[in-house]
């Protein structure tokens, strides 16, 4: 005996959703069909400033004070060019410094000897002034700037070292008058809020950059 169990019918095909634009509130048109020049601001990258700018370094700037160190080095630098103090070149100046002594076979920890020179100018200068009206106008970032800035002679110093023949007369002639040229430099900068102590500071950038000139010749 056949038992007939009636079955419904089975629709394995799935249903198509509907399609639903996302919609700008604003425009009250999809981001799909409008063209890029209807698009917002928002919806794009070409209005958004550089990655440098961003980061707050002015390549301009940096620019202009490195050639106004390299094309006039008898003559004294402009206080007001560099009143806007920045890290960002004597970062890449250390960096080049280092390069040079690694092209001449030698390794030296440069950062931290900018620093330690920072700090030793820093400390020299608030103490002549007495931690008067001088010092509040000389921060520890403002010298570093200047530090930093002054060893551009002794980067184009290495470059030139590494062409002068060792142990003469010549290098060490060199080397005093690449030191003099960061000398003037810096110690001018730093002194011209203190001139009754400029030769005291201007002592004290010569030591330094001495023994800058010293890690090339040695």
């Amino acid at each position: 005996m056949a038992w007939d169990f009636p079955l419904p019918p089975v629709d394995f095909s799935m249903p198509t959703p509907a399609y639903r634009a996302r919609l700008h509130p604003n425009t009250g048109t999809s981001a799909a069909s409008q063209s890029p020049q209807q698009r917002p601001a928002s919806m794009s990258f070409d209005d958004e400033p550089p990655l440098l700018e961003e980061l707050g370094i002015d390549t301009r700037l940096v620019w202009r004070k490195t050639l106004s160190i390299l094309l006039h080095p008898l003559r004294p630098a402009d206080p007001s060019l560099h009143a806007d103090a920045d890290l960002s070149g004597p970062f890449i100046f250390i960096l080049a410094f280092g390069l040079f002594q690694l092209l001449a076979g030698k390794f030296h920890f440069v950062l931290g000897s900018v620093t330690v020179a920072s700090l030793f100018l820093h400390y020299v200068f608030s103490k002549l002034s007495g931690g008067g009206r001088g010092s509040d106008q000389l921060d520890l970032y403002r010298c570093a700037s200047l530090v930093g800035y002054g060893m551009l002679p002794m980067v184009v110093f290495s470059a030139v070292a590494l062409f002068l023949p060792r142990g003469g007369g010549l290098i060490f002639g060199v080397a005093m008058g690449f030191v003099l040229w960061s000398t003037r430099f810096c110690a001018g900068l730093l002194a011209s809020g203190a001139d009754e102590h400029r030769g005291l500071i201007a002592f004290a950038c010569c030591l330094v950059y001495m023994l800058f000139s010293l890690l090339v010749i040695s």
